[in-house]
């Protein structure tokens, strides 16, 4: 098949999209390994072992939230299953960054916990031992309640499928219900759990709001103050290196782990037909368990912030109103051209011979990537093809220009883009992949090019899906915080910057309108998904 002009396009954008990873990756042989030495000298091994023993304590959090949750919500039955098999879910729509500041306002030595402590006791500063929020471990605990929905959620999915019947076998050969879980469901769905961490820990490295604000020196940190605060574009890009190595590694890790596995069930969710009824003791533990993670991760901190944005933040003004307008209007362009972006890629990998093909899948890479080492590999480009743009503007025309990719919202947007194409094509793709191809040919034969039948064909049964990722998009967009820090124009802020920046001045009341929007526009895609899963897995009633 003949490349055309889909393929040819499919693979420039494709190359565009990587250009921010080409051009972290080149730093590496970048000046003369002074700098190297001098990192290597104060801080990198701080960010490295913070960055570790991060990642360690919330691959434990996770995993002691996500995996009994999801086992008990899919193979047990007790009371409120129902409900908390999708509310589990919720804490996904609160971004790390505010749910540590809204804790921090609960939990710190000025807060209302600290403060009812003292007036009840009677004791002052010094005198009685409280868990420091603004620490390393809070940091694990604020990550960790809002990072499980990863592994809940492929996990559970895992358990669903799990037949039945092997559960039974298992019970033949003496396995009580708590043994089947260890020997037989754990280790069939160990592919899912790992993939969940892994998706967690993707996102603990690309972490900025919630770290900088406890004060921990990790790469993400690093990376902003070398850029941002000390002017020095080499070596933010080196340590970007070093944390997109962190990200390869767990990429491979995560592959690594599913070698040579193979599992096979012929029989699809029959696991939720004989669910273990739970009773007494039990039946109670198991709804305090998975009460636990959605009253912290959610319940708590959106009562909270929805208090403070009531009752006790200043009036909303027109500031207010001009950040919803940048933030929506910033978003709504990133959804629209991520989506289009996605449509093209997915309908060459349809229709195009392999190279495109293999240009589709690199162009999704951005997504394991923090917003730091995007919004790092965007500036330097743009900044460079800016001053190139001025010196031949002022040299052949005689005129002074701005900066125009680099210093506007073309530089954020691209930044988006990179990011977040990954998530439209995961929604656009396996939907344009289920429409059969004897359809392309009726439409052929009724006289259609490949842009009429992609245009009166599958966009009209793609429509749920395309809604879907430009949904997703949106609010990922809204909640992106450190690639806005680094890549927004002069003046120009986001609810997300805005909530930063009061907290950052201890303002933490004030900040929580812009963060409850930024909670409540995230609602939208959780629930969307808790609907898509509830009408994908069909119904049973629990055998008692």
């Amino acid at each position: 098949m003949r490349l055309g002009w889909l393929g040819i396009t499919a693979i420039l954008c494709a190359l565009l999209m990587t250009l921010p990873i080409l051009t972290i990756v080149s730093y590496v042989w970048h000046g003369n390994g002074e700098l190297w030495r001098h990192l290597l000298n104060t801080v990198l091994s701080e960010y490295i072992v913070n960055s570790l023993l991060l990642m360690l304590g919330v691959a434990v959090g996770v995993l002691l939230l996500g995996v009994p949750t999801a086992w008990l919500t899919s193979m047990c039955e007790f009371p409120g299953r129902n409900l908390l098999s999708w509310a589990l879910l919720l804490p996904m729509a609160v971004p790390a960054y505010i749910i540590a500041y809204t804790y921090t306002g609960l939990l710190d030595f000025a807060g209302p916990v600290q403060t009812g402590l003292r007036d009840i006791t009677g004791l002052s500063y010094g005198q009685y031992w409280f868990f420091e929020i603004r620490s390393l471990g809070g940091a694990i605990v604020m990550l960790s309640l809002v990072l499980y929905p990863y592994v809940y959620l492929l996990s559970r999915a895992s358990f669903l499928e799990q037949s039945s019947n092997i559960l039974e076998v298992g019970r033949t050969l003496g396995y009580s219900p708590w043994k089947g879980l260890l020997h037989l469901s754990l280790p069939l769905a160990r592919p899912a759990i790992v993939a969940g961490l892994t998706l967690a820990l993707m996102e603990t490295l690309a972490d900025y709001g919630t770290v900088e604000y406890f004060g921990i020196n990790t790469f993400t940190t690093g990376i902003f103050r070398t850029f941002y605060g000390f002017g020095n574009v080499a070596a933010a890009a080196q340590l970007a290196t070093v944390l997109l190595g962190f990200v390869v590694l767990l990429i491979l890790l995560e592959c690594y782990s599913r070698r040579q596995i193979r599992y096979y069930s012929m029989v699809e969710y029959q696991a939720r037909e004989k669910r273990i009824v739970l009773g007494g003791l039990a039946r109670v533990l198991a709804l305090v368990w998975c009460l636990t993670p959605l009253l912290l991760g959610f319940a708590l901190p959106a009562l909270q912030l929805t208090y403070w944005a009531l009752f006790e933040a200043q009036d909303l003004d027109i500031v207010f109103v001009q950040l919803m307008w940048n933030s929506f209007s910033l978003a709504m362009m990133t959804a629209i051209l991520v989506t289009l972006l996605a449509l093209l890629l997915a309908y060459s990998h349809r229709l195009c011979p392999q190279p495109a093909r293999a240009a589709v899948t690199l162009a999704g890479m951005g997504y394991a990537l923090p917003g730091t080492i995007i919004a790092i590999g965007v500036i330097i480009p743009l900044a460079w093809l800016d001053h190139q743009l001025i010196d031949w503007a002022e040299h052949w025309l005689g005129l002074e220009l701005s900066l125009i990719f680099s210093g506007s919202l073309v530089a954020l947007l691209f930044a988006y883009s990179v990011r977040f194409l990954a998530v439209a094509l995961g929604s656009v793709k396996p939907s344009l992949s289920k429409i059969k191809p004897s359809l392309d040919h009726v439409g052929h034969s009724l006289g259609y090019n490949r842009l009429a039948v992609l245009r009166h064909i599958h966009l009209p049964l793609m429509r749920s899906s395309i809604l879907t990722a430009a949904l997703i998009v949106f609010v990922d967009v809204l909640k992106e915080l450190p690639a806005t820090l680094i890549l927004r124009p002069f003046d120009f802020n986001t609810m997300a910057v805005r909530a930063y920046e009061l907290a950052a001045d201890e303002r933490l009341i004030d900040a929580a309108p812009p963060s409850l929007m930024i909670v409540l526009v995230g609602l939208a895609p959780v629930i969307l998904l808790s609907r898509s899963i509830a009408r994908g897995i069909p119904q049973h009633n629990p055998t008692v």
